[in-house]
């Protein structure tokens, strides 16, 4: 027999359990904000409900019937076949017989009662029940935001008089990576434990996390083994950490590593401009993660740890504190770069924990001196010093490390060749890079010995690359310095001959009217997209051919 549960025709029990459950809404959220509506009609506009299932599997509906009796008018509530006996013969006579009705509560009508049924109640008095209910979040899927969500609310309004949880987390699906649902009718269904085996739980668990809250995520090998990369990087910076980290033995250096402490803005003035810089970034950070997080906007918080990781610490700061640890001769400029390659990289893992545990747990238990868990650590703490105008200065140095990075990638130097260079910059500019100097050279693959500050351009200046780093900051490379000069004339010359047979080619096809009229639109601008191309390539390679002739000329 189906059952109905019959809400009062009567408006003010939808609108009182609509109010009463839109309450998360005045002190919590749901993420993201374009679900709100959906909710807000639903439990503002209650409907009846059947809750009546005919499925193999469920809660057995606790209501049982009088054997040759009507039975939608005698039967038993109970909570067992025993007590249900009972108060059958109570009320039919000890020779009575009853069974139960055969269907099973719907899914969601079992699953609404989940936050306080699982904790004890009805006994309100329970131990658990008092400690956790309600509770402060619940995350699950927007699919199942009105079967399941609004469901739990109602109940629980209704039976305990209270709102279950503050929050509601909404995740999206996960899709393929041409964006269709899963089924085993497309053959598109990604197994996580094969995935786990070929890429790794954490990789997929922070490919899972980047995802926008409530938007589908598209689940691609492209994702995950990007992600499977950063997972590998992250441990190779680990390695490089405890590599280069005093040895055990040695007593003073760990307590002058130990001692470091990076909480005021005077210990912050103290440190070189990377570590300073460094430093700053990781406080700005702790500081736009930690709010991120507060507010669950998990995939920014994984982005920007991501970014910050990847595109701060390992790409710059490990490659700058090299010049301190083996090129220095300095052993208390090497003992600064130990002090904050391990202050950074600690607090990296506390803040990538939550997405990556395992491979964040393993390398904090392999540093010197951890008393605990990663996982029961305390977090880092927010509202540090930053020195925002040392960031600048750091970057400006970036700047000038790229400029130099790509002059040599333009005229194919070799990687390891090192070459010198005039740095021009008014006096500022000057004190703070040059105190850098080492840095720079190994950044840059420059000759430590034959890098010069000026306030002019060089002699040699016009056979030199001339490079603008930034407002105020620019780099002179002797060309002689870089190639072979009457080498690269000739293989330029070659390189252009070559491309002006093509450009013809491709000009003479966009002059042929039949070509023009015959050929598929997307061929045939394709074919100018070509030629433009060739063109503006040819005028560069001219005008680099220009340059090395007249730097022949000046130096004859």
């Amino acid at each position: 027999m189906p059952y109905l549960i019959t809400f009062m025709q009567d408006e003010r029990y939808s609108k009182y359990v609509g109010r009463m459950a839109i309450v998360p809404m005045t002190y919590g959220r749901h993420v993201p904000v374009i679900f709100d509506k959906i909710y807000n009609h639903w439990v503002s506009n209650i409907k009846d409900w059947c809750i009546s299932r005919q499925l193999w599997w469920g809660h057995r509906i606790p209501v049982w019937y009088i054997v040759g009796k009507d039975c939608e008018e005698a039967y038993i509530v109970a909570r067992s076949s025993e007590e249900a006996l009972m108060e059958a013969r109570n009320k039919y006579g000890k020779d009575v017989e009853i069974y139960q009705d055969p269907d099973v509560l719907d899914t969601w009508f079992s699953s609404a009662l989940w936050p306080f049924s699982t904790l004890g109640w009805p006994d309100v008095s329970s131990e658990d029940f008092k400690r956790f209910y309600p509770t402060t979040m619940l995350e699950t899927g927007h699919d199942i935001l009105f079967f399941w969500v609004a469901r739990m609310v109602m109940m629980g309004i209704e039976f305990t008089g209270t709102v279950p949880f503050s929050y509601v987390y909404l995740h999206g699906l996960i899709r393929d990576s041409q964006g269709r649902k899963m089924s085993k009718t497309l053959g598109n269904v990604i197994d996580p434990i094969d995935t786990i085996k070929e890429f790794g739980t954490d990789a997929l668990r922070f490919t899972l996390a980047l995802g926008t809250a409530g938007q589908d995520l598209n689940l691609s090998t492209e994702r995950l083994t990007a992600n499977k990369a950063f997972t590998n990087k992250l441990w190779n910076a680990g390695k490089f950490v405890l590599q280069n980290l005093p040895i055990q033995d040695d007593i003073s250096s760990w307590q002058t590593v130990q001692a470091s402490k990076f909480d005021t803005e005077e210990s912050l003035l103290r440190l070189p401009l990377p570590e300073c810089w460094v430093v700053s970034k990781l406080h700005m950070l702790i500081d736009a993660v930690t709010e991120r997080y507060n507010k669950f906007f998990f995939g920014d918080v994984g982005r920007e740890i991501y970014d910050f990781f990847w595109g701060d610490f390992a790409d710059w700061y490990i490659e700058a504190s090299k010049a301190r640890l083996y090129h220095s001769g300095d052993d208390s400029v090497a003992l600064v770069a130990q002090a904050v390659l391990l202050y950074v990289f600690e607090n990296i893992l506390k803040l990538l924990h939550p997405f990556m545990p395992f491979v964040t747990e393993d390398p904090w238990q392999a540093l010197p001196n951890r008393k605990e868990a990663l996982i029961i650590s305390t977090w880092p703490q927010t509202s540090l010093p930053k020195n925002t105008s040392l960031v600048k200065r750091f970057e400006n140095l970036q700047a000038l490390t790229r400029a130099i990075r790509n002059a040599r990638a333009e005229y194919s130097v070799e990687p390891a060749k090192r070459i010198s260079a005039s740095i021009v910059a008014n006096e500022e500019v000057i004190q703070y890079i040059s105190e850098e100097k080492d840095v720079l050279a190994l950044l840059s693959t420059l000759d430590v010995d034959n890098i010069h500050f000026t306030d002019s351009p060089p002699g040699d200046a016009k056979q030199s690359v001339h490079l603008v780093a930034s407002e105020g900051l620019e780099a002179y490379l002797p060309l002689a310095d870089m190639v072979d000069i009457s080498a690269e004339v000739q293989r330029l010359t070659k390189h252009l001959s070559k491309m002006e047979t093509e450009y013809e080619g491709l000009k003479a096809r966009l002059k042929s009217p039949k070509f023009i009229e015959k050929a598929p639109e997307h061929v045939v601008r394709g074919v100018r997209e070509k030629a433009a191309e060739a063109e503006e390539k040819i005028n560069l390679t001219k005008n680099r051919l220009d340059f090395l002739k007249s730097t022949v000329l000046v130096s004859q």
